[in-house]
Order: structure tokens, then C-alpha cells, then sequence
């Protein structure tokens, strides 16, 4: 993922979770928040209780590469995805298969506005 297409700074997570807008499953929760730019921006978050850094940089990597194959990054949002630790106990297809469910979703929030 290009650094252009990723959400790095700690204010810029804080102002879009502080949003609301979100989409839950068993394995994430994205937080989305419209933008004005013409690409989407994706920030994500893995936090210490799914396990150690092995595991954690491994779900990251994962992650990034789900991303690149779900996301078009023509939208104009920016969105936070949070791996809850339903991740570890499915497979990598389950979890690419509900991130697109979640795409969706967030794909249908911005149509309705």
C-alpha cells in the first residue's frame, strides 16, 4: 500500500473514530469518514491482546494484502480498520471475504448520502 493511500497519524485515527461512523463484524470494526480528496486513505490497528509482535505484524501483513485486493482507493473516505481477535481463528479467505462484506456496506452508507 502506497503511503499516500494510508492514514498514519494519531489525530487524523482519533478524529475519524471521534466520526461514529462505523461497520462491525466478528473479526473488525471499520471506521469510515468522508473526505475530499479523490482517493481513500486506510489506517489499521492491531492491538496487544491478539498476541504477541510476530503474530500481531503477521495479521498486519495480512491485512495489507487483503486491502490491496478489496479496496480501490477511488473513493473519497478514509477508514480505520480495527482487527478484533476473532481474526486468529479463521482463515485468511473467511477474513478477505468479510472485509468485503464490510467494503459493501461502507459503499452503501456513502450512496445513501
Amino acid at each position: 500500500m502506497k503511503k499516500e493511500f494510508r492514514v498514519l497519524k494519531n489525530y487524523e485515527f482519533s478524529s475519524i473514530i471521534q466520526n461514529r461512523q462505523f461497520v462491525k463484524s466478528s473479526s473488525f470494526v471499520c471506521y469510515f469518514q468522508k473526505r475530499k480528496l479523490d482517493h481513500a486513505r486506510v489506517g489499521i490497528s492491531v492491538g496487544k491482546k491478539l498476541g504477541n509482535a510476530v503474530c500481531r505484524n503477521k495479521v498486519k501483513r495480512q491485512l495489507r494484502s487483503i486491502v490491496n485486493d478489496v479496496f480501490t482507493f477511488e473513493e473519497g473516505y478514509d477508514v480505520i480498520i480495527i482487527v478484533r481477535p476473532a481474526y486468529t481463528n479463521k482463515s485468511f479467505e473467511e477474513n478477505k471475504n468479510e472485509m468485503k462484506e464490510n467494503q459493501n456496506r461502507i459503499n452503501k452508507r456513502f450512496l445513501k448520502k
